[in-house]
């Protein structure tokens, strides 16, 4: 990239794969939104293994809509690219959504009408539902000095809702708190099926997972808890968790997987029954959990002590079940 600094963060295309069959739309750019600096970098794949520097995206036209700390880039039908914004130009907290034209790469303005929510971060959307749901973090200004771990218990600082809009309306409708159990709610799965009205969300701080379902845009919302690790270490209260940092659905919408950046495993859960998932694959990439570690594990239903190793290992799979 042109600038040191950025953090690039995550990364998505100014065409959506559904557009596959359309002869006049070509996947070939990769958009790159910055958490620090604001920009964006668009990055031409004509050719996959030379890919060129596009066109950057300056600060300055970001800031000009008041929208700051960019993160969730998706593709949009309208022909635009939607990014999630987490604050203002200040780094004040402001959840919001920063619209490009995905073929001038302009931007074209803020995605809300009306009244914003809290905090921002991750988003999915639903058109066939007329449902958007988005994500929280925190403060931008004060994340970006580093992880301070009283910052969580301050509802001010770091965010705990889901926030619900009218896809087509473009407004907020309902803000659903998921309370201590619930702090930073980061990414947010929909399954992969359209026609499909629930999904999934990992909150990092206690690594809990919620699954929200609804019937339609204008009845009351029920997210249902799922399952919560319940493990205990001897350790500083921050580090009980395994902080989720990740969850991904599987494209048959089989299975979730969930990363836990402290303990430092991948997860695998069979959720082909939606409110009961099981753990049927695990894997160790380092992290504080390891044999003769410092870290000793006192309860853990989902985990024999004894099998965390400091090297990438399989400690169950599908296979073996």
């Amino acid at each position: 990239m042109t600038h040191v600094g950025d953090e690039l963060h995550h990364s998505g295309w100014n065409i959506c794969s559904s557009c596959h069959d359309d002869a006049s739309k070509s996947r070939n750019k990769l958009v790159l939104p910055c958490l620090v600096s604001d920009r964006v970098y668009i990055v031409d794949t004509s050719e996959a293994r030379q890919p060129k520097l596009h066109k950057v995206i300056e600060t300055k036209e970001i800031h000009e809509f008041d929208v700051g700390t960019l993160h969730t880039t998706h593709c949009l039908a309208s022909g635009e690219i939607m990014i999630s914004t987490l604050g203002d130009k200040h780094g004040n907290a402001k959840g919001d959504f920063v619209l490009i034209d995905s073929e001038t790469f302009k931007v074209k303005g803020v995605w809300t009408r009306d009244k914003l929510a809290k905090f921002g971060y991750d988003f999915w959307y639903q058109p066939y539902h007329d449902v958007m749901i988005s994500s929280e973090w925190g403060v931008p200004k004060r994340f970006k000095r580093g992880f301070i771990p009283e910052d969580t218990s301050n509802p001010d600082m770091y965010g705990r809702s889901l926030n619900i809009f009218s896809w087509k309306d473009h407004r907020l409708v309902q803000t659903i708190d998921l309370g201590e159990e619930g702090i930073a709610p980061l990414e947010i799965r929909f399954l992969h099926d359209p026609k499909e009205a629930q999904g999934y969300v990992g909150c990092a701080v206690n690594s809990n997972v919620f699954r929200f379902v609804w019937s339609s845009i204008r009845t009351r919302r029920r997210v249902t808890f799922v399952w919560r690790e319940d493990e205990t270490y001897r350790v500083e209260l921050v580090l009980r968790a395994g902080f989720t940092s990740d969850i991904l659905l599987s494209l048959d919408d089989k299975f979730l997987y969930m990363s836990n950046w402290f303990h430092g495993d991948i997860r695998q859960y069979d959720i082909t029954d939606r409110r009961h998932p099981k753990l049927v694959g695990q894997l160790f990439l380092g992290g504080l959990i390891l044999k003769g570690g410092a870290v000793k594990v006192l309860l853990d239903e989902e985990l024999k002590p004894d099998e965390a190793d400091a090297f990438v290992r399989v400690i169950k799979s599908t296979s073996e079940r």
